[in-house]
C-alpha cells in the first residue's frame, strides 16, 4: 500500500463514470481540490460513454498524475468501484459520483471522525441541488423527507451509529473481509454493503458534518427510468432479507397495491358486482389514494415547495412520480426478483 507522506494517511478516492460530460469536470475539480495534507490518488472507473465523457477524463488523466483509469466495461456501479478498491494504492477508500462534488474540507474531516470513531463505513449528507425548475425540483424532493422517506443522510443532524453510509468514506481492509461490493446488484449496492459490515460486527456512522452536492436527474424520463430500477432492487434485497429494513420502503409499494385495489373496487361497485356490507368495508380501500391525492394538493398550495405555482405544480409531480415510479418497480422486484434489470437513465437520452 502507498504511505502518506504526513501524519495523514492516504486517501483513494473511487469513482464509476458513465456518460457524465455535463457534471463529470466539476466531480473531478472537487475532487483534485480537498484541503488535505495526505497523499491522494482519483481512480475513475471509466464506462465506454457516447457523450464525450470519456475523452474528458483521458485528457484529464494525462494532464494530472493524481488521476488513473481502470476500464468498466461492464459498465455497472458494483464491478467499477471493485475494480478501482482493488486497484486503489492507499488503505482509506472515499467513493465519489460522478454527479456529485465535495466540499473543500471533505476529505480531513471525514478522516478525522473515521479515526476518532474507529467505524468501518462513514457517510455524510446529500445535499441535492438543481439547475433547472425540474431538477430543482427533484432536488427539493430529495432533500425533503417526503422525497426519498427520510433516510438519515437526506437531514439528520444526530451524529452516531447508522444503517447505511451515502457514498462512504471506508477502510478498504474491511471491504476486502466482507468481500466487497456484491456485483450481481445494479442498484441499494450501498445498502447492501453496510449491511454486511455490520452483520460482521462493524460500525457504519453518521457525520452531518459531511456534506456532498448531489445533481439529480434533470428530465421525467430519466427520473422515472431511475425510481423504476432503485426500486426493483429494493424489492430484490427484501426477497433477499427479509424484513430487515426500515418501514419507510414498504410505503410506495404499500401505495401503489392500494390504488390498484382501489380501482379493481370501483370496477366491480359500478359494475353492481359489489354491493352492501362487501361494498362498504372493501370501499374503505379508497381511503389510500384519496389521502394521498390531498398530500399532492397540499404540495401544491404549500409556500414551501416553491415560490410560484408553477415550481409547486413540478414539486408534487414530482413527489408522486418517485413515489410511484419506486413502488411499482419495488413489486416487480418482490414478485419475480430484479433479473437483469437496470438503471437506463444514463444510457439513454
Amino acid at each position: 500500500m502507498g504511505q502518506a507522506t504526513s501524519a495523514r494517511p492516504g486517501v483513494s478516492y473511487v469513482m464509476p463514470v458513465y456518460n457524465e460530460a455535463a457534471y463529470i469536470d466539476d466531480a473531478i475539480a472537487s475532487v483534485l481540490a480537498q484541503r488535505y495534507e495526505g497523499e491522494q490518488e482519483l481512480v475513475l472507473a471509466l464506462g465506454p460513454s457516447t457523450d464525450g465523457t470519456s475523452e474528458r477524463v483521458e485528457r484529464l488523466a494525462d494532464a494530472d498524475p493524481r488521476i488513473r483509469i481502470v476500464h468498466n466495461p461492464e459498465m455497472t456501479i458494483p464491478v467499477g468501484l471493485n475494480r478501482a478498491i482493488r486497484a486503489a494504492r492507499h488503505d482509506v477508500i472515499v467513493r465519489v459520483d460522478a454527479h456529485t462534488e465535495l466540499a473543500p474540507d471533505y476529505t480531513d474531516t471525514a478522516v478525522a471522525t473515521l479515526s476518532r470513531t474507529g467505524a468501518a463505513s462513514l457517510g455524510g449528507l446529500m445535499v441535492a441541488a438543481g439547475r433547472s425548475r425540474f431538477q430543482s425540483a427533484v432536488a427539493r424532493a430529495y432533500n425533503s423527507r417526503l422525497g426519498l422517506g427520510g433516510g438519515a443522510y437526506h437531514g439528520s443532524a444526530v451524529e452516531g451509529p447508522a444503517e447505511s453510509a451515502y457514498l462512504g468514506i471506508m477502510r478498504r481492509p474491511a471491504l476486502l473481509e466482507v468481500g466487497l461490493y456484491d456485483e450481481g446488484l445494479k442498484r441499494a449496492e450501498d445498502w447492501e454493503l453496510n449491511f454486511r459490515l455490520r452483520s460482521a460486527g462493524r460500525l457504519v456512522w453518521l457525520d452531518p458534518a459531511l456534506r456532498v452536492t448531489y445533481w439529480p436527474r434533470d428530465t421525467w424520463r430519466k427520473l422515472v427510468r431511475q425510481f423504476v430500477a432503485t426500486g426493483i432492487w429494493r424489492g430484490e434485497l427484501v426477497r433477499r432479507h427479509g424484513g430487515r429494513h426500515p418501514l419507510r420502503y414498504f410505503a410506495p409499494p404499500a401505495l401503489v397495491a392500494a390504488s390498484a385495489l382501489s380501482l379493481l373496487v370501483v370496477a366491480l361497485q359500478l359494475a353492481g358486482v359489489l354491493t352492501g356490507v362487501a361494498s362498504t368495508v372493501l370501499g374503505l380501500v379508497h381511503l389510500a389514494p384519496v389521502l394521498y391525492a390531498a398530500l399532492l394538493l397540499g404540495l401544491l398550495l404549500a409556500p414551501t415547495s416553491g415560490r410560484t405555482l408553477a415550481d409547486r405544480a413540478t414539486f408534487a409531480l414530482v413527489i408522486a412520480t418517485m413515489h410511484l415510479s419506486w413502488g411499482l418497480g419495488f413489486v416487480r422486484g418482490f414478485a419475480i426478483g430484479a433479473r437483469d434489470a437496470v438503471d437506463r437513465s444514463r444510457i439513454e437520452s
